[in-house]
């Protein structure tokens, strides 16, 4: 039973000493959120200026699959509004995933510190706070910063999220794409930049124009501005980002012995001065779990809830092919049983074809001191179901962790617009000392797993080592190809698809050499388990 349904009833008269009986007008508000399944409790209305913590917002747990996004000024509290939905899913066993841009969401594994603040608010919502904390797991890019080391295999990124890392045009992201095409048919499997970075050079080498050639639509010029990016592009320091072990995101879908889920919370502290990387790596991990679920239909509870941070630096300078890559996945992955949620600081931020998608609201207070913050203030306004509040008003004076809340209905419909008092979560506001952070990590039991990065035989070794004594690497192939030979020799890609090691690497990643690999909505490859 949640703590809202402890309290008296929406209809209960006023007292003495409770709190104020509801007017006609919230009493309206209230019963579009008087739910009998089991749901989160978000916190008590707001009605002209007073709390009513007789009428409880709430969101039907398994309406958290129809996705939803969580906006607000910066410093309005939404953050905390992420902790406080977090726990209370797994509290119910599911799990959850946060990505914790600013590091202090990590407090989620530890009990709440009580003070002023925090019984005040529970009292003035009716919440019976109890300080506990939730099992978590703790991971990091590439191993930058604390965390399980989490990182992809070019093959699995895929072209379309490569070419948005590499800022390539469309035309350059589609010869990506051959690329990769070209690639996956000659079984050249490519595990990291370097991988990449071999096809390609060898394919703007004398002894690669022919297979070049044979790709069709690809001219040396743009292999060549694709090979500067790439080069580039390491030497920012991007390479411990691809390689193996590649993460699993099944490890996202575990829960505790204890029957509550998992948090996973992927801290990017270390890594926010690339916020199109980290951005880019959240769209690959949706994009890797779409793949694998299978459909589930409409469930009683949500697989997994993927809180997506920052949402707006995934759309920005986005390629079309990019954008109805993630529209389909926002509309699709709902039936395979994982919510998403955007967190930004406006609804404009992310595009219409998305937002159409997001079925529950959570917008806390916006700022309008400009003339363009106006007009996004406006657009906000817009977006939301007709409504008792003057939303103008209310949305500029709302005070720190509180929002505007409509959420779908266990019907599916929309609720009513409901001004909320949120609740104060039970775990520490706040992140853990760093200490605490190292020896969760070092304790989990996918520590050794994803730990140590492994550098096993790719393309790049392929393309520089597998060839006789006294050829060249496939920067110094032009040069090679002008000494005098005394037999016919094989082209690199010959004598690698031939090599007995390749086929040997071949059998352990589960292809055949001549056999492109699956790839689906960003071009990503599907998970060979």
């Amino acid at each position: 039973m949640s703590d809202s349904e402890t309290v008296p009833p929406a209809t209960a008269p006023e007292a003495p000493g409770s709190a104020p009986a509801l007017t006609r007008e919230a009493l309206e508000i209230a019963s579009g959120y008087a739910f009998t399944g089991p749901a989160l409790d978000l916190g008590a209305l707001l009605w002209d200026g007073a709390c009513l913590p007789d009428a409880q917002v709430r969101i039907p747990l398994p309406m958290l699959n129809r996705h939803g996004l969580v906006a607000g000024a910066t410093g309005t509290g939404k953050t905390k509004t992420l902790q406080l939905v977090a726990e209370q899913l797994s509290a119910q066993g599911v799990p959850v995933f946060l990505a914790d841009v600013k590091g202090d969401l990590s407090g989620i594994s530890a009990p709440g510190q009580p003070d002023d603040k925090v019984r005040g608010r529970a009292a003035e919502v009716h919440q019976q706070w109890r300080p506990a904390g939730f099992p978590a797991e703790f991971y990091a890019l590439g191993g930058l910063g604390h965390g399980i080391p989490v990182r992809a295999t070019i093959t699995s990124f895929g072209p379309v999220l490569l070419s948005k890392l590499l800022r390539l045009n469309p035309t350059q992201e589609q010869s990506l794409g051959l690329i990769f095409h070209y690639a996956d048919q000659k079984g050249l499997e490519l595990i990291d930049l370097k991988d990449l970075r071999a096809v390609v050079a060898f394919l703007t080498s004398d002894e690669g124009k022919a297979d070049l050639k044979s790709i069709g639509g690809l001219s040396t010029a743009t292999a060549g501005v694709i090979l500067r990016s790439l080069t580039a592009f390491e030497a920012q320091g991007m390479t411990d980002f691809f390689g193996e072990p590649e993460f699993d995101t099944a490890d996202f879908l575990r829960t505790a012995p204890d029957g509550r889920g998992v948090v996973s919370v992927l801290e990017l502290p270390a890594v926010q001065e690339k916020p199109q990387l980290f951005s880019t790596f959240l769209m690959w991990l949706l994009a890797d779990l779409f793949h694998d679920l299978p459909e589930v239909g409409d469930a009683d509870k949500p697989k997994l809830v993927f809180f997506f941070d920052e949402a707006h630096l995934l759309f920005h300078e986005a390629s079309r092919a990019f954008l109805d890559a993630i529209t389909q996945t926002v509309r699709l992955i709902r039936s395979k049983g994982v919510g998403v949620f955007f967190v930004t600081q406006t609804p404009k931020d992310v595009p219409s074809d998305v937002l159409g998608q997001l079925g529950n609201r959570v917008q806390h207070a916006l700022r309008a001191f400009t003339p363009d913050d106006q007009k996004a203030l406006k657009a906000t306004v817009k977006t939301f179901p007709n409504s008792a509040y003057d939303l103008e008003e209310l949305l500029t004076g709302l005070g720190t962790g509180e929002a505007v809340v409509t959420i779908l209905s266990e019907k599916g419909a929309p609720t009513p617009v409901a001004a909320t008092r949120l609740r104060a979560p039970g775990s520490l506001m706040g992140p853990v000392d760093a200490g605490t952070l190292d020896q969760a990590v070092r304790s989990s039991p996918l520590y050794g797993r994803y730990a140590q990065a492994v550098d096993r035989e790719s393309a790049y070794e392929k393309l520089t080592s597998d060839k006789p004594t006294g050829a060249k690497g496939p920067d110094e192939m032009r040069e090679a190809a002008r000494t005098p030979r005394s037999r016919p020799q094989r082209s690199v890609v010959e004598q690698v698809v031939s090599s007995g090691m390749f086929k040997s690497l071949a059998r352990s990643v589960g292809t055949q050499i001549g056999h492109e690999i699956s790839r689906s909505l960003f071009g990503t490859a599907r998970r060979r388990r």
